[in-house]
């Protein structure tokens, strides 16, 4: 068998996306052929970590919701057996095994492709796919970089796809009903959020660049990021940790909370001022190879004067709040404030100490227990409603929605980095730029590294 290193750089894969929108995938036309009754044909691109979840979700809505997983879609072909198997175990047929993207996107039969891909694959795999006339489920955060994320949303809207982002937080029953009691002013009017990521972590250590595993597609896993020598701590999962191919984990956990904390706070716009500060502490930087901040604070305010604060604590911490929260959000109101965690949360008046709405007791948040683990579906299963309906508006998180929520954590980043404050010109689509600042500026997008260039025109 021949070694598996893809050094190759195919000049024409740029431009496959123009060409695999061209397959005869009319919006209009495509579209139709989907009814109410019909199959929904899957393909998971990203199979090893988050991918795994998406292939249980995909074969637990095979007979509730007529979905078929027909394609599994990997460059490191290690896990290509394993998750073959696990899709077998599950019910579903055995899956078709791929590394090279775009003969799934040629596939006729695939309806819709969900990436569970590193961040830095997220926005081209997206625009690829809808060009190829294709639905799509994306991971958190929706984008790398903010200039892709729009170009995303572009993308979505010329070809009429549905386009989800997996914030699964708004497919949870507890969460929603928080969210409208916050809404509703329960607690008053909202002046601030605070999402809170409080996840100690060790170091992963550094070792020397060497040679890839003859199982993984390097050239074609490193994609749009620059090119650099295969690095075993710079792989699978550590690539969170590195700017070229993660953000953090303000990029990683942090999306989650900053989509419940904008959308607690009821804000479809951008914040009009972000500033973010913090550090690597707590492991020697020659003991750790990490790029990226394990403790992180960011401030963010909108034109209206409301706040939003978030937290990353990669070290040793206690909790907050009367819940505990590790993983959650704090909401203060006029009147009184309000803690989520998970499918729990509770809201305090004023000065009281009892919560007067809410979980209350642990009986209580037991009963959402099944929207609230690793083996919920409610968001898998809303993004194949939306794509039968055809409605944007159907979706939980469409594009749009997850767009302005991954703007946060994108935003602080570049804040931490150039260790000033950033003050965004507007919060319209055509003013996405930082006032006088074109190092700011420079890190809303990337260089592209040829072929693997998000396109200008979409």
């Amino acid at each position: 068998m021949a070694k598996r290193r893809d050094f190759i750089k195919k000049s024409a894969i740029g431009a496959a996306g123009i060409a695999i929108g061209g397959m005869g995938f009319s919006a209009k036309s495509y579209a139709s052929i989907i009814g109410a009754n019909d199959r929904i044909t899957m393909a998971v691109i990203g199979i090893r970590g988050r991918g795994t979840s998406h292939i249980e979700a995909w074969c637990k809505l095979k007979d509730s919701h007529n979905v078929r997983l027909k394609t599994l879609c990997d460059v490191d072909e290690q896990f290509w057996g394993p998750r073959a198997k696990l899709v077998v175990d599950n019910g579903g047929e055995k899956p078709i095994t791929e590394w090279d993207m775009h003969k799934v996107l040629a596939d006729p039969d695939i309806d819709a492709v969900s990436f569970a891909t590193p961040n830095h694959w997220h926005a081209l795999g997206t625009v690829l796919a809808c060009q190829a006339g294709k639905h799509v489920y994306v991971e958190k955060p929706a984008s790398h970089n903010v200039w892709e994320g729009r170009k995303m949303i572009e993308a979505a809207r010329k070809y009429n796809r549905r386009v989800q982002v997996g914030f699964q937080n708004r497919s949870k029953a507890k969460v929603m009903e928080a969210i409208q009691f916050l809404h509703d002013g329960g607690i008053g009017k909202v002046y601030m959020a605070r999402g809170l990521c409080i996840k100690p972590r060790d170091s992963f250590g550094i070792t020397k660049d060497g040679a890839p595993p003859s199982s993984l597609h390097y050239d074609r896993w490193l994609g749009p990021a620059t090119w650099r020598p295969y690095n075993e701590k710079k792989g699978h999962y550590n690539w969170h940790w590195f700017w070229d191919t993660g953000n953090g984990d303000t990029g990683n956990q942090g999306p989650h909370q900053f989509d419940i904390a904008r959308w607690g706070l009821n804000k479809n716009e951008h914040p009009v001022s972000i500033y973010s500060s913090g550090g690597f502490y707590g492991v020697h930087p020659e003991e750790c190879a990490q790029e990226t901040p394990n403790t992180q604070n960011s401030i963010f305010k909108y034109k209206d004067g409301t706040m939003l604060e978030f937290e990353t604590r990669g070290r040793y911490s206690n909790e907050e709040s009367n819940l505990g929260i590790r993983i959650g959000n704090i909401f203060y109101g006029t009147e009184g404030w309000l803690e989520i965690d998970g499918g729990k949360w509770n809201a305090y008046r004023e000065r009281e100490k009892e919560p007067f709405a809410g979980s209350k007791t642990k009986a209580e948040s037991n009963k959402d227990i099944s929207l609230t683990g690793p083996s919920n579906t409610a968001h898998f299963s809303n993004f194949i409603d939306a794509i039968r309906s055809g409605k944007n508006e159907d979706l939980h998180c469409d594009i749009n929605e997850g767009f302005f929520s991954t703007v946060l954590p994108l935003t602080a980043n570049i804040s931490y980095r150039l260790q000033r404050e950033l003050k965004f010109m507007g919060s319209n689509m055509d003013q996405e730029k930082i006032v006088d600042d074109d190092a700011a500026n420079a890190l809303l997008t990337r260089a592209y590294r040829l072929p693997y260039v998000v396109p200008n025109v979409v």
